[in-house]
C-alpha cells in the first residue's frame, strides 16, 4: 500500500512541476480590470468568480476572484481576444465578449459589470433563499456551513443541527425526516467510515472544516438506492481561486477541542489542494440511572443500577488531491485520504437485584457492584480518480470514476463484577473484535442535451463490498484467576456483497410550463456470508427497481411549487449484521444480527418556496414515507439466556430487527425574515405523525406525534462583527417499544474579523445555564419495563481563531485606484 501511495503522491509532484513550468513559459505581461455591482441595489459583489477563455477557442487561460469591494484584477494576460464569464451563487452568470489585449494596449478597463439576481433558472430550478446560508433547488437543499459561526469551534453534528429537515440529538444521532437511515457522502463520495459509527465520524470532523452540506431527500435515478432516509453529503473546503493559499483554524474549550490547515496552489490548468484536522472531545462524567422491573407466572423482578462512566473521543482528518484540465474539454481529478477516529468508555455501577412471589414476599435481594470499560478505533484510507470529458454540444459530458474505501477497525471491552460483602470478583470477561470492511466504486455517467429543454441522463455503477470480522472472547475462572479463550462465545465472518446498478433518467418540459425529472434505477445485490459458527450462507440475491421523478412550476414573483416521489432501499450495514456479543455490561447485552434483510422505502414531497422583494424566504414541504420490514433496534428481556457455553440472568439483549411497517406524515417548514438590514431570523420547524406496527409478539400498533424547532437570529452589530443566537428543542420520539428523550439545547456566538478580514476570532458558549442535560427513556417489551435516566455533561464554552493567507489574486494594489471607474448607483 506505501508504495502505491509513494507512486501517487510522485505523479502528482511531476504534473504539478510540469503545469507550472509551462505557465512560466508564457510571456503574458497584460491586465483587464473591472468591478462587480448587484444591479439591483448598487452594492458590490464579493468574491466574485470571474473566468477568462480565449474567443474563439473558447480555452481557459486565468481566472480571479473579486475583493470585497466588487473590483477584480486579471494579471499576466497574454496578447489576443477574450471573452470573461461572472459568476456568484445567487446571480445569474454574466458574459463579456471581444475583450482586446494587444502590445499598443496592454491594459484593459472594463469597468463597472452589474449581476442580476437569479430568481429561477429553466433547467436548474434554482431559488436561492439567503444566498449566505441556504439554497434550496428542485432536489436538494444546500446549507452554507462556512457561513455559520455558531458552530465554528464544534464539529460535523453541530452543524447538522441547523439545517433544514435534520435533526440531531445530543449523543450525535442524525435523522432526516424522523428517519436515521441515512446514506452519507463525502464530497459525494461514500466511505467506510460511514458503515462502522456514523456519530463518532460526525463528532470527529471539525465544523470549520466544511465547506456546505447538501440534504436530498427524494434522491435521483442518479444516485445510489441506498438510504430510506435520504441522503446527507458533507462538502469539505477547498479553494479554486489561482496562486497559493490556505486558511489555518484552531479551536479551544471546555468540551471540545480542534484544528484545521487547508492549502490550495493552482497554476494555470493545474491545481492541488491538501488539508490536515484533528478533533478531540475531553474527559467527561456521565451519571446513569436504570430501574428495570420483569414479571412471569411466579415471580417479580427488579434491577436498579446507579453508576458514572467517563468518556472521550477524538480523530483526524488527511487527505490531498489535484484538478488538471489536460484541455479545455478534458480533466481529470485524484484525492487520497487518511483517516482515524476512536473513543473510550468506563464506567463503574452499584446494582441491586431484587425477587420477589408474585405476593411481594422478598425472595433475594443482592448487592454488587460492576465495573466497565469499551474501547473502540478505527483507521481508514479512501483514494478515487476521475475522468470528465466535455464535447462540442454544450451540456454533453462523460464522467469517469473510482473510489476504493478501506476501513480497519478495533473494538474491545472488559467487565468485572464483584461482591461487596465478602469484596470478591465472581465474573470477569474481555472480549476483542478487529474488523476490516472495504468498499470499491467504479462508475460511469453519460449526460446528452437531446434538445434545449430535454436532457437525457444515463451510467452504470457497480459496488463491491467485503467484511471480515472476528471476536475472540476471554472469560475469568474465578478460582484460577486465569481468563480463558471461549470458542463457543467466538466468532468470525467473512462477507462479500456486489451491487451492480444503471439508470436512466430524462428531464424535459411539458405543456411549456411544467418542469419534470423522470428516472428509473436497477440494482441487484447478491451477497454470502461464511461464519465461523454456521458455515457458508447464500442469501438469496434481489434486485430493486428504482423509480423516482420529480414535477415542478415556477410561478411568477420567485414561486416554486413541486413534487417529488423515490423508492429507497436500507441494507443492513456491518455494525447491524456483526455478530460480535458485547457483554461489557451482562445485565445488558448488545450484537447485532446476521438475519437482517433490506429495509424498503417509499416517499412521497410535496414543496413550495417564495422569495419575496425584502429577502425574506418561506419554504413549506410536505412528506409522506413508508417503510417495510423497518430496521430498528428491539429489545427482548430474559430471565435466563444461554450465550455459547455461559449462562446469563435477569438479562436484556437489544440488536437491530425488522420490526415490521411504519408510516410517517409530516410538515417541514423553512423561513429567513430580514427584520432589519443588521437582523436576520431563520427558522426551521419540523412534525410528523408516526405509525408503527411491529408485526411482533411482544409488540403491536404504535403511534405518537414527534416535532423538532429552532430559532437562529443574527445582528450584524458592524461588517466586522456579528452576534448570533440559536435555540432548538427536540419533542420526545417514539420507537416500536417506546419513547427517545426530548431535549433543547441553545447556543451563543460572536465573530470578530481581524487583519483586513483575512482572519477571525469566534467564541461560543452552549447551554451555559445549565451543566447537565437530563434524557429519561422509556422501553416496554414482552413482560419487562425499562426506565433509563442519564445526566449528559453539555455546556461548554469555546474560542475558535481563524486565518487566511497566501495570494488568491483577488487582492486590491494601490494601482487600482487609479483606473477610471465609474461609482456605484446611489452612491
Amino acid at each position: 500500500m506505501y508504495k502505491y501511495v509513494k507512486i501517487y503522491f510522485i505523479f502528482l509532484f511531476f504534473l504539478f512541476a510540469f503545469s507550472t513550468e509551462a505557465q512560466n513559459n508564457n510571456n503574458a505581461v497584460g491586465k483587464i480590470t473591472g468591478r462587480i455591482f448587484d444591479s439591483l441595489t448598487g452594492q458590490p459583489v464579493e468574491y466574485a468568480t470571474i473566468s477568462l477563455f480565449t474567443q474563439n477557442e473558447n480555452k481557459l487561460v486565468n481566472g480571479v476572484t473579486a475583493d470585497d469591494k466588487g473590483v477584480f484584477k486579471l494579471t499576466n494576460v497574454s496578447a489576443g481576444t477574450y471573452k470573461i464569464f461572472i459568476d456568484f451563487m445567487g446571480y445569474k452568470k454574466s458574459e463579456k465578449d471581444n475583450i482586446i489585449v494587444s502590445r499598443e494596449k496592454m491594459n484593459v478597463i472594463i469597468g463597472d459589470i452589474k449581476l442580476s439576481s437569479k430568481q429561477t433558472m429553466l433547467k436548474a430550478l434554482t431559488v436561492t433563499a439567503d444566498k449566505n446560508f441556504i439554497e434550496n433547488k428542485i432536489d436538494k437543499m444546500v446549507y452554507n456551513a462556512e457561513k455559520d459561526i455558531t458552530s465554528q469551534s464544534g464539529v460535523a453534528s453541530d452543524v447538522l443541527k441547523k439545517v433544514p429537515q435534520v435533526s440531531v440529538d445530543v449523543d450525535g444521532n442524525v435523522e432526516l425526516q424522523g428517519n436515521s437511515n441515512i446514506r452519507f457522502l463525502i464530497d459525494g463520495k461514500p466511505s467506510v467510515l460511514f458503515g462502522s459509527n456514523i456519530t463518532d465520524v460526525l463528532q470527529s470532523i471539525p465544523s470549520n472544516q466544511i465547506h456546505s452540506i447538501e440534504v436530498i431527500t427524494s434522491p435521483g435515478a442518479k444516485y445510489d438506492a441506498e438510504g430510506t432516509g435520504g441522503i446527507i453529503n458533507i462538502i469539505l473546503k477547498k479553494n479554486n481561486v489561482y496562486g497559493i493559499n490556505g486558511t489555518v483554524s484552531l479551536s479551544g474549550g471546555t468540551r471540545l477541542e480542534n484544528g484545521s490547515l487547508n492549502l490550495n496552489a493552482r497554476k494555470g490548468k493545474f491545481g492541488v489542494n491538501a488539508y490536515l484536522s484533528g478533533n478531540a472531545q475531553l474527559l467527561s462524567t456521565t451519571i446513569n440511572k436504570m430501574d428495570r422491573s420483569s414479571q412471569d407466572t411466579s415471580t417479580i423482578s427488579s434491577l436498579l443500577q446507579n453508576g458514572e462512566s467517563d468518556f472521550s473521543r477524538n480523530g483526524y482528518q488527511s487527505g490531498v488531491g489535484f484538478d488538471w484540465d489536460i484541455t479545455p474539454k478534458n480533466n481529470i481529478n485524484g484525492t487520497f485520504g487518511y483517516n482515524y477516529f476512536g473513543n473510550n468508555n468506563t464506567g463503574s455501577a452499584n446494582r441491586q437485584s431484587l425477587l420477589q412471589d408474585i405476593s411481594g414476599n422478598q425472595l433475594s435481594d443482592i448487592n454488587d457492584v460492576i465495573n466497565t470499560s469499551n474501547k473502540f478505533h478505527e483507521y481508514s484510507y479512501d483514494w478515487g480518480l476521475g475522468y470528465k470529458k466535455k464535447f462540442k454540444k454544450e451540456g454533453q459530458e462523460l464522467e469517469v470514476m473510482f473510489n476504493s474505501s478501506n476501513g480497519n477497525k478495533y473494538s474491545y471491552y472488559e467487565q468485572t463484577q464483584k461482591h461487596l460483602s465478602p469484596d470478591s470478583i465472581y465474573n470477569s470477561s474481555y472480549g476483542k473484535n478487529p474488523g476490516i470492511e472495504n468498499e470499491t466504486n467504479i462508475e460511469v455517467n453519460y449526460t446528452h442535451p437531446v434538445s434545449e429543454d430535454i436532457v437525457l441522463e444515463t451510467g452504470a455503477k457497480a459496488e463491491l463490498d467485503n467484511i471480515n470480522s472476528k471476536s475472540d472472547v476471554y472469560l475469568l475462572t474465578p478460582s484460577s484467576g486465569i481468563y480463558d479463550f471461549n470458542t463457543a462465545q467466538s466468532t468470525s465472518v467473512d462477507y462479500k456483497r456486489a451491487v451492480p446498478a444503471a439508470y436512466l433518467s430524462l428531464t424535459f418540459k411539458l405543456f411549456k410550463w411544467l418542469d419534470i425529472k423522470a428516472g428509473c434505477r436497477d440494482e441487484y445485490t447478491k451477497a454470502k456470508a461464511d461464519y465461523s459458527n454456521s458455515g457458508v450462507v447464500n442469501l438469496n440475491p434481489y434486485n430493486t427497481v428504482v423509480p423516482s421523478m420529480f414535477i415542478s412550476h415556477t410561478f411568477k414573483n420567485k414561486q416554486i411549487l413541486k413534487i417529488s416521489y423515490s423508492h429507497r432501499i436500507e441494507r443492513p450495514d456491518y455494525r447491524d449484521m456483526n455478530p460480535f456479543i458485547n457483554a461489557s455490561d451482562p445485565k445488558n447485552i448488545s450484537t447485532g444480527n446476521p438475519n437482517l434483510h433490506p429495509e424498503i422505502g417509499d416517499k412521497i414531497e410535496l414543496g413550495y418556496s417564495q422569495t419575496f422583494k425584502n429577502g425574506a424566504t418561506i419554504n413549506p414541504t410536505i412528506f409522506y414515507r413508508g417503510n417495510k420490514d423497518d430496521i430498528q433496534s428491539y429489545t427482548n428481556y430474559y430471565p435466563t439466556k444461554k450465550i455459547g457455553d455461559s449462562t446469563y440472568s435477569n438479562v436484556a439483549i437489544s440488536m437491530r430487527e425488522n420490526i415490521g411497517r411504519e408510516d410517517n406524515f409530516g410538515l417541514n417548514l423553512f423561513a429567513s425574515v430580514p427584520v432589519t438590514e443588521k437582523i436576520n431570523l431563520r427558522t426551521n420547524i419540523s412534525c410528523f405523525q408516526r405509525y408503527i406496527n411491529t408485526g411482533m409478539a411482544s409488540g403491536g400498533n404504535i403511534q405518537g406525534f414527534n416535532y423538532r424547532a429552532n430559532i437562529n437570529a443574527s445582528y450584524e452589530i458592524s461588517s466586522s462583527l456579528i452576534i448570533e443566537l440559536l435555540g432548538n428543542f427536540n419533542s420526545p420520539r417514539i420507537n416500536a417499544q417506546g419513547k427517545m428523550p426530548a431535549f433543547t439545547t441553545y447556543n451563543f456566538a460572536f465573530r470578530k474579523k481581524l487583519f483586513h478580514k483575512k482572519g477571525s476570532i469566534a467564541i461560543t458558549a452552549t447551554n451555559f445555564f445549565d451543566k447537565y442535560v437530563n434524557q429519561k427513556t422509556e422501553l416496554t417489551g414482552e413482560n419487562f419495563t425499562i426506565a433509563n435516566t442519564r445526566q449528559l455533561p453539555y455546556r461548554s464554552f469555546g474560542f475558535n481563531f481563524t486565518y487566511k493567507f497566501g495570494k488568491m489574486e483577488f487582492k486590491k494594489e494601490k494601482e487600482i485606484e487609479d483606473i477610471n471607474l465609474t461609482n456605484p448607483p446611489g452612491n
